[in-house]
């Protein structure tokens, strides 16, 4: 068979198509993989994958492969084009006319012309998730059943539909999991999970990071999907259904973000059911909806399309294994779902959104295959069905949104840190937002606007998903019974991005009158300026985040850098505290033209040395400790890490144990639970080596590195196990309380800093905490009051703890939904610094970098690691 590799043609600049179908056959997947998807214990790497795709999209006219990026690993990214060869050789101006439609500038009898004419475009996927392995083994049954098919329905799908195939939205992480089931096949650990992230970074949360588009896998597909193609329909295929379901598909559970067209929500309602249907004509038992997954939060896969008109679609299949399983029919439960949280089906038939139970017995791998099959089968056959409706549909819903606009928003050239503005204008531009650019200072409602503001005019087809980012969420009040308990959200309640990116933007009414230009690619902070004579060296602001990269950088070419202690003036230029005060020499002189053209930061001359403390820094070594129970926190943090340039090492369990840490300076233990870092995985529920976690050793190796000069800093959870190994003077006064008296699922909550402490140098004295669930801290004290009685007897010392920030006493919660937020938390440490033997434990009750979207607190984590190379880190 003729093998045509898909790096070759591209590296030429051809794709597949009709030139070479006489030369080959369409393969079919067994042939080219040596078994068919859906073989117990058996998946498929990517790079076997990869000659199946290529080799059909050679031999077939109506299929087109084209590469759409890299993981992050290096992996390619590639999506296939699935259609009759007319509608193929006539791509562009079919994806002109969807991005037409998308954008709803066009009018009415327009819109109608194309509905008629055009071809719906569906976005189908295999998932990000890798542990969830069916949908990715599915592809290959799905891309040839539609290529090859000669039935009535798929020729129809064929003519009426353009299909956008990815096979695997994570194929780093599908060869980690694959590998690691081969590996382990015909062990007790067959099943397990491996002992690192799915993917390099972020793990599970590849699925969290579709506003932000941190990872290249994200940036790629959104590019396609907002800047490209505009599909009408995407399906976002998932393997996590309820326990004895076969697999959940929309419509979804309550509440629906009321920022969502209606038509977008009734319209996955219509497919939903419809995918119900076909389960029920073929006799596959175990449909079931309304429950688990909502639609409130956006930031998901599915979640963000749904405010671009476009029709998001979930299913969470069972069975997320290639091993078979037994489920004894007398073992049924009476509900599948969560009964205590309302969102429960009975099994006996009685249920609207379960009608059709399944009764248990053998679960074979070829079942979950089968399912995803039959549900991208139903998807498709419904976007062909009704071609017309879904083309006019996001065109009229675009509509509504320009027509029914009140408001726009302006990002002022003026602000607290330049560089993390124009991240929040990119994060838009990358959602398809339409930006302008001012080009002169204008004024309006009584404010003057400067040249290099931005205007986000409301009047845009995706104006639901600018208005969801940049303004508050209010999340409803939602319990079963009115003092019961809360039932909690799908994901997050608030993630209002300029509150945790730290960045002004104000709502206007009037219509900006400006003199702008179209933003038509991701804007950059403008290029700073080196000023001044500089006879002893150079000042840079602490304020933007990308001053830790400047600091980095120099420190690491050997230039003398130093935090100013406090406030100073030099040539009549007035420097706050935390200043970055850096000496002349060459390094220094090498590396500042580079800091100001490329981090767009201003650097000053310095006339004379300042007449304050300056802090000396030194280059820091950073261990990051990497537990074997997986952690995304941990990948976050290293992804961060990277980017801001420290020496990082990673720390596993062995390390901590019996490494040397006294190598480093500082060291970084993620949000994790107490005991999985001290416990880890349990004997015998994995490899030996892979079990234990750091144990008493480490604990005390820890204790060790803190007395004898070393820096810990821990976040969120982690900081629990500090407190509790250490005997810190400090704990979480939100432990034990019940879900009724206080509860916080994934809110922005206010903090007030401490902006006199070196650790919070270059900071706002109020910033916005993303608090999931998280923590805040009170010292412990001797108590006064014993029998009823308050004591006179001498005071205690005060524990040696600082605060560098505290939740805010009253108005704490900014976005989100929060229940007894005041009483539980009011007041209380967010931040601390706890000085131990000659080091000290930083302690965060929230997570500063969590999934790299609070940007406002990142100098919060950042500060502190730099902190570990200052000599006295106390306040000031």
């Amino acid at each position: 068979m003729l093998r045509v590799t898909v790096s070759f043609l591209l590296a030429v600049g051809l794709t597949f198509g009709s030139a070479l179908e006489a030369q080959v056959p369409a393969p079919t997947p067994e042939e080219i993989l040596g078994f068919e998807p859906g073989d117990d214990h058996r998946l498929a790497l990517w790079d076997e994958l990869i000659p199946f795709y290529e080799q059909l999209a050679a031999a077939s006219e109506r299929v087109e492969l084209r590469q759409i990026g890299e993981t992050v690993l290096g992996k390619p990214l590639f999506v296939l084009f699935i259609s009759s060869p007319e509608n193929l050789a006539a791509l562009d101006r079919h994806r002109d006319n969807a991005r037409a439609l998308a954008q709803a500038e066009i009018p009415e009898e327009e819109a109608i012309r194309i509905s008629r004419e055009g071809k719906a475009v569906v976005w189908i996927d295999a998932g990000l998730h890798a542990t969830e392995v069916a949908p990715a083994q599915m592809m290959p049954l799905l891309a040839h059943r539609i290529a090859t098919g000669e039935s009535e329905e798929v020729r129809k799908i064929r003519d009426e539909v353009i299909l956008i195939l990815m096979p695997c939205m994570n194929p780093d992480g599908l060869d980690i999991v694959a590998s690691w089931y081969r590996q382990n096949l015909k062990t007790p650990f067959e099943t397990t999970r491996p002992p690192e992230l799915y993917h390099h970074y972020v793990g599970h949360d590849n699925n969290r990071d579709w506003f932000m588009n941190n990872m290249p896998e994200t940036a790629a597909v959104s590019r396609v999907l907002y800047h490209e193609w505009f599909p009408q329909i995407v399906y976002n295929h998932h393997q996590t259904g309820p326990a004895w379901a076969r697999i959940f598909l929309p419509p979804f559970a309550d509440p629906v973000n009321p920022r969502i067209h209606p038509g977008v929500t009734t319209s996955v309602n219509l497919i939903g059911s419809a995918m119900a249907n076909r389960f029920a004509m073929k006799k596959m038992p175990g449909a079931v909806s309304d429950m688990i997954y909502s639609m409130w939060w956006n930031g998901g896969m599915r979640t963000a399309p749904y405010f671009h008109n476009m029709i998001g679609l979930l299913t969470e299949t069972s069975h997320a294994s290639a091993s078979p399983r037994i489920y004894d029919p007398e073992d049924r439960p009476e509900f599948v779902g969560n009964p205590r949280r309302g969102q429960a089906a009975p099994t006996n038939g009685t249920d609207v959104f379960y009608p059709y139970p399944w009764p248990g017995g053998e679960s074979r791998f070829s079942d979950p295959v089968r399912y995803t099959l039959t549900a991208s089968m139903a998807v498709l056959d419904v976007a062909a069905d009704l071609r017309e409706k879904w083309l006019f549909d996001i065109w009229r819903m675009g509509r509504d949104a320009i027509e029914g606009s009140e408001a726009s928003w302006i990002v002022p050239a003026d602000q607290w840190d330049s560089g993390e503005a124009a991240a929040l204008v990119n994060v838009l531009y990358d959602g398809g937002i339409a930006i302008e650019r001012v080009e002169g200072a204008f004024e309006i409602e009584g404010e003057t606007y400067g040249e290099g503001s931005y205007i986000i005019p409301g009047a845009q087809a995706f104006r639901a998903y600018a208005d969801d980012l940049l303004e508050a969420q209010d999340y409803p009040d939602r319990r079963r019974t009115p003092d019961g308990p809360p039932d909690p959200p799908y994901d997050l309640a608030g993630w209002t991005l300029p509150m945790q990116m730290g960045v002004r933007v104000d709502r206007v009414t009037e219509a900006p009158d400006a003199v702008t230009s179209p933003v038509d690619g991701p804007v950059r902070v403008p290029e700073g300026e080196v000023s001044g004579g500089g006879s002893f060296g150079y000042a840079i602001s602490h304020r933007p985040n990308a001053a830790v990269i400047a600091q980095n950088r120099l420190l690491a070419a050997g230039a003398e850098v130093a935090w100013a202690a406090e406030a100073f003036s030099d040539g009549g230029t007035e420097y706050p505290a935390g200043t970055l005060v850096v000496r002349k020499s060459d390094p220094a002189d090498a590396a500042v033209e580079g800091i100001a053209s490329e981090l767009g930061l201003d650097v000053g001359g310095l006339s004379r040395a300042p007449d304050v403390e300056l802090l000396p820094l030194e280059a820091v070594r950073v261990g990051l400790y990497k537990s074997y129970v997986a952690s995304m926190d941990e990948g976050w943090t290293r992804w961060l890490l990277e980017n801001y340039e420290y020496d990082l090492t990673t720390l596993s369990d062995d390390d901590v144990r019996t490494g040397d840490l006294s190598r480093l300076d500082v060291i970084v233990l993620p949000h994790q639970s107490a005991d999985a870092i001290l416990k880890g995985h349990a004997p015998g529920t994995m490899p030996d080596e892979y079990t234990g976690g750091i144990g008493l050793e480490g604990s005390l190796a820890l204790s060790r590195f803190v007395e004898e000069g070393g820096m810990l800093v821990t976040l969120d959870g982690a900081s629990d196990f500090a407190i509790d190994q250490f005997g810190l003077p400090l704990r979480n006064v939100t432990a034990g309380l019940a879900d009724s008296r206080f509860f916080i699922p994934g809110s922005l909550i206010r903090a007030t800093v401490d902006t006199s402490h070196p650790l919070a140098f270059g900071m706002r004295d109020e910033v916005a905490t993303q608090f999931v669930r998280s923590r805040a801290f009170d010292t412990v004290s001797l108590p006064r009051t014993r029998e009823g009685g308050q004591e006179t007897t001498m005071e205690p010392a005060a524990a040696n703890v600082e605060a560098i920030a505290r939740y805010a006493d009253e108005d704490i919660l900014m976005s989100g939904w929060a229940l007894g937020e005041e009483d539980a938390i009011g007041g209380k440490i967010a931040m601390a610094r706890a000085p131990m033997g000659a080091g000290e434990v930083i302690l965060f009750g929230f997570r500063p970098q969590f999934r790299g979207q609070p940007r406002g607190t990142y100098k919060l984590f950042l500060n502190a690691l730099n902190g570990a190379a200052v000599e006295d880190l106390g306040a000031r």
